[in-house]
């Protein structure tokens, strides 16, 4: 697996696969996962010809950390980095979850670099003004500070795949957020608890395409619709009988939606 040494001396780790083809689509996974969340989508994207690039961000996977997490804009500077040096000028920037501020960011901030968006089941801004949403995430947070990362991966893990067939998808998440760095993965979730890119949404002006399972009880369905809708370029398309991990959960009807927009 490649990497690239960055300024904080952390080596950031990534999978570059057909790496003479063009268009390049870039994979950001979620909170506690790594670039083996896409493996479900890696034989799809390249069949059709894609250049794909998916990255452990710092203090996931593979990667090391050295404090990058001081925000989501700092991660956008990393990726930067991570396109210069493989001499990379645009992309189509797809995030899952906590990636998904991070394309955010990468199309606000650097809007050359990125051409098409794809944003899936994630946020602008972590709303969590339901009462069920917030007692969530409040426990996700005394979790990380008192139980550790045990007591977080399972908790995560049971969210996210809560029916009993899914067991298989269940372990694997543990495993991926058991394998993140403690200090990077609470570093993460207070970057994004600040984050609120609402007001910002309106300078994007890539094609944006937002996939939203309709049973995703992490980031409510109806904020992602609040968030599309800020979007001038922006459509939404619904995946249904499908929650958070849609890409593991659901991933022919997920590559299908994800290929239909790539190929426009």
């Amino acid at each position: 697996m490649p990497e690239i040494v960055l300024p904080s001396q952390a080596r950031l780790h990534f999978v570059d696969l057909n790496p003479t083809a063009q268009p390049v689509v870039l994979l950001i996974h979620g909170l506690g996962a790594n670039s083996d969340s896409w493996q479900l989508q890696f034989p799809s994207l390249l069949e059709n010809g894609f250049r794909v690039l998916a990255v452990d961000l710092p203090g996931f996977g593979k990667s090391s950390y050295s404090g990058e997490w001081k925000s989501v804009g700092s991660i956008a500077k990393t990726i930067i980095e991570t396109l210069a040096f493989l001499d990379i000028d645009s992309v189509f920037a797809v995030g899952l979850s906590m990636g998904g501020p991070v394309c955010l960011q990468l199309a606000l901030d650097f809007p050359d670099r990125v051409s098409r968006l794809v944003l899936v089941n994630t946020f602008a801004h972590l709303n969590v003004a339901s009462p069920e949403n917030f007692l969530y995430f409040l426990a996700r947070v005394v979790l990380i500070y008192t139980l550790g990362m045990q007591a977080q991966a399972q908790a995560v893990s049971q969210r996210v795949f809560p029916r009993p067939d899914q067991a298989i998808l269940r372990a694997e998440l543990v495993k991926q957020v058991l394998a993140s760095n403690p200090k990077a993965y609470r570093s993460a979730m207070l970057a994004l608890g600040k984050l609120n890119l609402m007001e910002r949404l309106s300078e994007i002006q890539q094609p944006t395409l937002v996939i939203t399972g309709e049973q995703d009880t992490t980031v409510p369905p109806k904020n992602q619709t609040a968030m599309a809708q800020r979007i001038p370029s922006a459509r939404q398309v619904m995946l249904p009988n499908t929650g958070h991990a849609a890409s593991v959960e659901n991933p022919e009807l997920f590559n299908t939606v994800l290929l239909d927009f790539l190929k426009e």
